[in-house]
């Protein structure tokens, strides 16, 4: 396997896309097959990991994973974007503002500790009729995406503080792919009748990886590069084979069942990753080969 397969864990600044950050790995590593397990705004910072070569069939385990995130909610008005990049929808008198008790915010974000229906921003990366909703934003469309079950494993209030009229609260949650923290404020802002809308997000963790992991842009080189296998077996059940089992994959052959349910990976003895597995009709069928003949 070349050397340049694996994966990186950057640390997002803020005022680039990802798409910004995948470009310029490619240039680095000198190849276009780079993408990244879930988009983080413009706006946010933090863990964005990547895949390079052989190490972006596995980024949808990675996207499947737990996320966690620092934000900042300010409630007072509502924006087009839930951020505060987008266009002011409503704005609340102070006197309204000031109304809104410590108790009340604390209720309304504790209660949404486990699995419930949210509404993805109309700002988000989902596909309209295979248009994104923010592109539909963008030209002028009101958008409005269906409700989803998302989980919020653990929401934890760091800080309310009151300013100039607005209320601040600071937030640390780990949740389900597929949450959107813009939603959250969003969903605040509207039961306390104030608006709120999101000015700071941070991403600390993506499945096994966190913040201490990660590195710079500015300063990446190949020598950040993680091991596929070794990222491979953080993120799913791993199956030691023979080599005659390997040569069976090779030309796509199911092994026997495996004794882990769902996906896994099949690796030789040496640490060699062969395919992506999982268990069907009896066996242990081939979903990706990553050996060679």
């Amino acid at each position: 396997m070349p050397v340049s397969d694996g994966f990186l864990v950057i640390d997002k600044p803020s005022g680039i896309t990802s798409h910004d950050v995948v470009a310029r790995i490619r240039k680095v590593f000198g190849t276009k097959r780079v993408g990244h397990a879930g988009t983080l705004d413009p706006m946010a910072t933090g863990v964005l990991v990547l895949g390079i070569n052989n190490g972006t069939k596995l980024l949808q385990y990675i996207t499947e994973g737990k996320k966690r995130y620092l934000a900042t909610i300010e409630l007072g008005f509502a924006t087009v974007t839930d951020d505060k990049d987008g266009e002011v929808l409503t704005a609340s008198t102070i006197s309204d503002i000031l109304k809104v008790t410590d108790a009340e915010i604390k209720s309304n974000l504790l209660k949404l500790i486990g699995t419930i229906m949210q509404r993805p921003s109309s700002v988000s990366a989902i596909k309209i009729d295979g248009k994104r909703a923010y592109d539909r934003v963008r030209e002028g469309e009101v958008v409005e995406l269906p409700v989803r079950e998302v989980t919020i494993y653990s929401l934890e209030i760091l800080e309310i503080s009151r300013a100039d009229g607005a209320i601040a609260i600071k937030i640390d949650v780990s949740c389900s792919a597929g949450t959107y923290i813009r939603a959250i404020a969003r969903d605040l802002g509207d039961v306390l009748k104030v608006g709120g809308h999101l000015t700071e997000l941070r991403r600390s963790e993506v499945a096994p990886f966190s913040l201490e992991a990660a590195v710079s842009i500015e300063s990446i080189s190949p020598a950040d590069l993680l091991n596929v296998v070794d990222v491979a077996k953080r993120i799913l059940p791993a199956r030691v084979i023979d080599l005659s089992e390997k040569s069976e994959l090779k030309f796509g052959r199911s092994l026997s069942a495996s004794e882990f349910s769902g996906i896994g990976i099949a690796i030789t003895s040496d640490n060699e990753l062969c395919a992506l597995i999982e268990n069907k009709n009896s066996g242990a069928q081939p979903i990706t080969v990553f050996v060679k003949e």
